[in-house]
């Protein structure tokens, strides 16, 4: 047999309710109205995750437990919301991992700012700043809803002005102008630490590519990325109308020892120009890993 838990009161559910869903906190007496019927949410108290129920209406629904991408999408939030696809990309690009101390400017609703407490793990801690009380707020709650307040640590501040944090793995801006902050935060970061912008316009990426390379970052990378779902049907099978397309760039580089675009005070760090994606990977399959 599986293993099969069952919801308790309080728990926070994913009602999936033909093509919409919800996420819903089970409260006794509470009932959830929906546009085809309502749901006793009583009737989900000590029912298993993963179980279908109907609603007053006869129609079925499926009760699941939450993933991080449902809490990112759904919860309130007053800005643009990063999708998963970006923050995804944003965790490998900035090699977030368990125990890393992480500094995220800009949390906006803390859509990433959950996926990025997620990875850090209960070792780690995420940094995160806005100059707006009104997101901090919407943010520590958000985090608190699904239970990663503990790892976030708020602080209501313009990280133009300094931080006064050290030794960073990685930064990750969510600016109107990551490209004031390159100099600012460089320092806060370890060695070789990572840096990760996400922007909606180009001209914020030429203006930031520009720094980073200003002040000694290499390694550095501008991208976008496009996904489109599909229908798959038998015989039929076709991309879907809808599809997540431009959300915005992102902008990626290693931090190093320079001070500036010349050499590194050391023979084993070497100076490089914008590093294009293929050439990257080309490198990462070129020799066998004999050091690892």
């Amino acid at each position: 047999m599986g293993d099969f838990q069952r919801i308790g009161v309080g728990d926070r559910v994913l009602i999936v309710l033909k093509k919409h869903s919800y996420i819903v906190r089970v409260d006794k007496g509470k009932k959830f109205h929906t546009h085809v019927g309502y749901i006793n949410l009583d009737d989900l108290i000590d029912a298993y995750y993963g179980s279908s129920h109907k609603t007053s209406s006869g129609v079925s629904f499926t009760v699941l437990r939450p993933s991080k991408k449902d809490y990112a999408l759904k919860l309130p939030r007053s800005t643009q919301v990063i999708y998963p696809k970006d923050a995804a990309s944003i965790l490998v690009w900035a090699n977030i991992k368990p125990g890393d101390r992480v500094l995220e400017a800009g949390t906006g609703s803390g859509g990433l700012t959950i996926f990025l407490a997620d990875a850090v793990g209960r070792e780690g801690v995420v940094y995160g700043f806005d100059v707006r009380e009104e997101s901090l707020e919407k943010t520590r709650r958000n985090l608190e809803s699904v239970g990663l307040l503990d790892r976030v640590e708020l602080r209501r501040a313009n990280v133009l002005n300094g931080v006064e944090l050290n030794g960073l793995d990685a930064v990750v801006l969510d600016l109107p102008s990551p490209w004031l902050a390159v100099g600012v935060l460089k320092n806060s970061l370890k060695g070789d630490g990572y840096f990760v912008s996400f922007s909606p316009t180009i001209d914020q990426v030429e203006k930031t590519v520009i720094a980073l390379r200003e002040k000694g970052f290499i390694m550095i990378e501008a991208f976008e990325l496009i996904q489109r779902f599909y229908d798959a049907k038998p015989d039929a099978t076709r991309p879907n109308s809808f599809g997540v397309q431009h959300t915005g760039y992102i902008v990626s580089a290693r931090n190093t020892l320079a001070e500036g675009p010349e050499t590194p005070p050391s023979d084993k760090l070497s100076n490089e120009e914008s590093h294009a994606p293929h050439e990257f990977f080309d490198s990462l399959t070129d020799s066998p890993a004999t050091n690892i």
